[in-house]
Order: structure tokens, then C-alpha cells, then sequence
């Protein structure tokens, strides 16, 4: 085994740099949106023209999820004036596209302390993040670190389904999904009947969500898609789970803000994976209570 050697990075101040400038930093998180930190993000759109308001430096959207991004970036320090740009654009890209989520993202070499206090008073109401970056070099190698200082905060009730608009099966199966996929958490409610033959879908706008009595509990969802289905199950975060998924060949997406697996399923994986699935949905709904 090499023996690993320590080396100083040199940090790079990109606001007085020669040729690192911002259009650099663009091109950066534009060829891999990813390496903000903030999911699976790709590019739809850079340098977005604005109605009487300029370019938003980037749009960025979940390659899953109807959410979008808006990211403005500032060389050197925050200041009033990329603040208040940041979520100019972001109010209106949202009311452009109300059909989807959407999150301002401040991306800048130094959010001082001033500026971090200031936000933070929008924060849970503006769906706002903030993400200082810093330049390293070493030898001929450049590099980009970020760093997530403000996340967004989301000001809900105990149960994120309460208040949430109502829908139906016709609705996922002809705008956000199909009937096939719709068919997916059909499937996966077959499995969860084998321990409680109460549970019910809930059509919500947002997801499907169960219910045993017309009462909401959660322990899974689903999002059907228009060629996979995103399952969902609340259980504790561990390696053990992960281990389990992982083995069965599920594609995991990640573990969200809620305490939620996401499993994207694709045609088939529900009939391949059938004890796996069954057997973690048991688990969370034995650590729910109705």
C-alpha cells in the first residue's frame, strides 16, 4: 500500500483572479450541476434572459423531481444588490412556471455574517440556499469547493401530507404518470395488504400517500413517473438498510429531509424484488402508529 504524502492547497481568490472569472465558474457547475451538493441536478438553461430584469446566471432542475433552481453567483463578498437579484429572478421563474418547486440559490465566494443574518430572517418562508465556494490549487490542478452555509428550511406541519391538495388516480396516470406506473404502487400496496389489509392510496398533488380509516400515516409513498415509479420509506437511516437495498440491485436516489428512502423502481423491479420491498415497508410500518 503507497504510503499517502500531504500537500498544501493554495486558495485562489476568483474576484481578482486573471482568467478564472465567472463565466469559468458557470461553465464548472453547468458541465455537472451535482457538484453543488444540492441532489441530482441537471441544466436547463444558462444566462436565462429575464423580463426587464437581466440573465439568471443558471437553471438548474431535478432530473427526477419537478423542481427547479434558480442559482445566481457572485465573485468576492455577498452584497445587497446579488441578494435581492437572487430572488427577483426566483419570484419570476416561479410564477412563470408555477407548475413546478422552485428554490433560490445564492452561490458566492464569502457570505459574511452580515449578509448569512439577513437571509436567514426569509428562511422557512423564501425557499432560499446559500452556498460559499472557495478555489484551490495545486500544481497545475484548479478545483472548486461548496459549501452549503444557509439550507432551506421548510415550515410545515407534523405530517408533511396535512392541507395538501386532493387529486386522483386519473390525475397521476395522465399528467404526472401512466397507467403503468400508476399499476407499480398498486402492486406495492398488494404487499403492504399482506400486513394490513386496511391501508389505503391517498391521491394527493404531490404524491400518493397511504391512509387506514381516512386517517394519513405516511410510512411509505409513491410518485408515479412517466417510466418509473419513486417509492418512499420512512425508516431510520442506517447502513444495514442501505445494505439491503443495495443487494436486492434497487436503484436508491437518496435519503431525504423527511427520513425517507427513495428507490426509483422500473418496469419489473417490484416482481424482482418483491420479499426486499415487502420486507422494508413492513419495517417502517411497524415503527408508524395509526
Amino acid at each position: 500500500m503507497s504510503k499517502l504524502i500531504y500537500e498544501r492547497f493554495q486558495e485562489i481568490q476568483l474576484k481578482t483572479h486573471a482568467t478564472l472569472n465567472e463565466k469559468w465558474v458557470q461553465s464548472i457547475i453547468a458541465d455537472d450541476p451535482t457538484v453543488l451538493g444540492l441532489g441530482d441536478l441537471v441544466l436547463k438553461d444558462r444566462e436565462r434572459a429575464q423580463p426587464r430584469a437581466g440573465r439568471l446566471d443558471l437553471l438548474l432542475q431535478d432530473s427526477e423531481l419537478s423542481h427547479r433552481f434558480e442559482v445566481e453567483i457572485q465573485l468576492g463578498s455577498t452584497d445587497e444588490s446579488h441578494v435581492i437579484r437572487t430572488l427577483e429572478y426566483w419570484d419570476i421563474e416561479r410564477r412563470r412556471y408555477p407548475q413546478y418547486d422552485h428554490t433560490a440559490v445564492i452561490v458566492a465566494e464569502n457570505i459574511t455574517g452580515r449578509f448569512l443574518n439577513v437571509i436567514s430572517l426569509f428562511n422557512g418562508y423564501i425557499p432560499l440556499v446559500a452556498i460559499q465556494m472557495k478555489a484551490i490549487k495545486l500544481g497545475d490542478v484548479v478545483s472548486l469547493i461548496f459549501t452549503t452555509v444557509l439550507d432551506q428550511m421548510t415550515l410545515g406541519l407534523v405530517d408533511e401530507d396535512e392541507k395538501q391538495e386532493p387529486t386522483d388516480r386519473h390525475f397521476w396516470e395522465t399528467k404526472r404518470g401512466t397507467i403503468a406506473t400508476v399499476a407499480m404502487a398498486d402492486k406495492l400496496l398488494e404487499l403492504i395488504h399482506e400486513f394490513d389489509s386496511g391501508i389505503e392510496l391517498n391521491y394527493l398533488k404531490h404524491y400518493i400517500g397511504v391512509q387506514k380509516d381516512s386517517r394519513s400515516n405516511n410510512f411509505v409513498d409513491f410518485k408515479p413517473q412517466k417510466n418509473a415509479l419513486r417509492l418512499g420509506i420512512r425508516l431510520p437511516k442506517s447502513d444495514e438498510t442501505e445494505v439491503a437495498i443495495n443487494e436486492a440491485g434497487l436503484d436508491l436516489v437518496d435519503f431525504d429531509k423527511w427520513g425517507k428512502y427513495r428507490i426509483r423502481l422500473s418496469k419489473g423491479d417490484v416482481e424482482t424484488n418483491t420479499e426486499t420491498l415487502r420486507d422494508l415497508m413492513r419495517q417502517a410500518y411497524d415503527n408508524a402508529s395509526f
